[in-house]
């Protein structure tokens, strides 16, 4: 037996909150405002409010589907109900692990900036260098076990959102008005589709599905985690941001790149400002990809169980303690390829549209159960709406302007589905299963 499959119910409420908010605050504040800043300008604040507002209608959707459905497996559980064990979930199902690597490469490259500019005087190879190390260092720490990763979450967190909280404080105290003028706003397309950006700065909530198998009441705890870890993520995105952008214009704010929030702390807490924050930003980061790679295992052996993926991904390697699952293998080798190849923009974008797909199905498929659920059937509508709205906006205005992120947004799709197609094939026709139904 895994080790993994030994560490039963370890989580407390709190532990599992953390883990989603470790992921969304490392995804997104660090490495998001220079991106976001670029299409939103000064009304980033807004950006990210409204792309809350949206991922807590998916929240919502998760916990219902969370309390009457737990399961080790998460999201992935949620579309089986409601699709049956087809083609539609075991596309989906290597849509997310795709996404979930996704945003495991782009902190490790927020990582990397920040290392490098400490470092190497922010040189480019060993900025791929350092986002490398964390996601093998990371790698190693969820092999040991999900009480490991939840004991360092803790920790990392606390401290990170301790140090953020100050910072908002002091720069909203001293910022400029001036410079959040709504007359500066640009249009309202354009505010819309920096949603989508921003919005992948919450995805880490959905990895808190992915702790219902080690709570030890989930049908209670699941939907406090979810919810606290969305209205804390919410909070300091929004704080952060007035702060940011009520300090620095937005042309510095996006000539800065990576490393916004450490220029904005310079002008009223100096040097030492500017050091804290870098030192922050490598925290959460690191924290950030310490949650990403978290669900790999419980979804890689869930969907191995369920004959969704191959039976491969369900096993390890090594034996007794020291054993490396391979669906954990897979994916830390899908980052740093990403790491290696795709800067941080590209990897945002494409992580972005990915995750509204996979989330958008979910939601269909809610719409299939929400009698068994007791979910509000008008809440679920407008979550829908809400996400491919913000889907389809984003890539008539962003992803055109991309065509190598388009390019590859394409790719993982017709991959996900050749994988799908060739392993149910092999699975129903050379091991006698019966057929899945599409």
């Amino acid at each position: 037996m895994s080790r993994t499959g030994t560490e039963k119910k370890q989580f407390t409420t709190m532990q599992a909150a953390f883990i989603g908010v470790g992921s969304m605050v490392g995804a997104g504040i660090f490495a998001l405002l220079g991106a976001a800043g670029a299409v939103a300008g000064a009304a980033v604040w807004l950006s990210f409010l409204l792309a809350g507002a949206i991922a807590a209608l998916q929240g919502y959707s998760f916990a219902k589907l969370g309390t009457k459905f737990p399961s080790a497996g998460g999201m992935l559980e949620y579309l089986s109900r409601g699709f049956g064990r087809g083609h539609v979930t075991g596309i989906t199902s290597w849509l997310l692990f795709a996404a979930n690597g996704i945003v495991c490469a782009m902190v490790a490259v927020s990582f990397g900036n920040y290392a490098s500019a400490v470092f190497s005087d922010k040189n480019a190879t060993w900025a791929k260098v350092f986002g490398c190390v964390v996601i093998l260092a990371m790698t190693a720490l969820n092999a040991v076990g999900s009480k490991a990763v939840a004991r360092v979450q803790a920790v990392i967190v606390n401290v990170v959102v301790a140090i953020l909280a100050v910072f908002a404080v002091v720069t909203i105290a001293n910022m400029q008005p001036s410079l959040l003028a709504p007359s500066g706003y640009p249009g309202v397309q354009d505010i819309v589709s920096s949603i989508a950006l921003t919005f992948f700065a919450f995805l880490g909530f959905g990895v808190v599905t992915f702790t219902a198998k080690d709570l030890p009441d989930p049908g209670r705890q699941l939907p406090r985690a979810m919810f606290l870890s969305l209205a804390i993520a919410t909070t300091v995105y929004v704080a952060v941001a007035l702060g940011v952008f009520g300090t620095l214009t937005v042309d510095e704010v996006i000539a800065s790149g990576g490393t916004a929030l450490a220029e904005a702390a310079k002008p009223t807490l100096g040097d030492a400002g500017y050091a804290l924050m870098v030192i922050t930003a490598l925290f959460s980061t690191t924290g950030a990809v310490n949650s990403a790679l978290y669900p790999s295992i419980g979804l890689s052996q869930h969907l191995a169980g369920t004959g969704q993926f191959p039976p491969v991904f369900g096993r390890s390697l090594g034996h007794g303690r020291r054993q490396l699952p391979n669906g954990l293998l897979a994916m830390a080798t899908f980052s740093l390829v990403l790491v290696l190849f795709f800067g941080l923009n590209r990897i945002a974008s494409l992580g972005s549209a990915v995750a509204l797909v996979v989330f958008s199905l979910v939601t269909l498929a809610h719409l299939r159960l929400h009698r068994e659920t007791g979910a509000h059937l008008w809440v679920l509508v407008i979550a829908l709406l809400s996400t491919v709205v913000t889907l389809v906006v984003f890539c008539f205005t962003t992803l055109v302007d991309e065509p190598v992120t388009a390019v590859a947004l394409v790719a993982i799709l017709v991959v996900s589905a050749v994988i799908d197609t060739g392993w149910t094939y092999r699975r129903d026709h050379h091991h006698g299963a019966t057929p899945r139904v599409a």
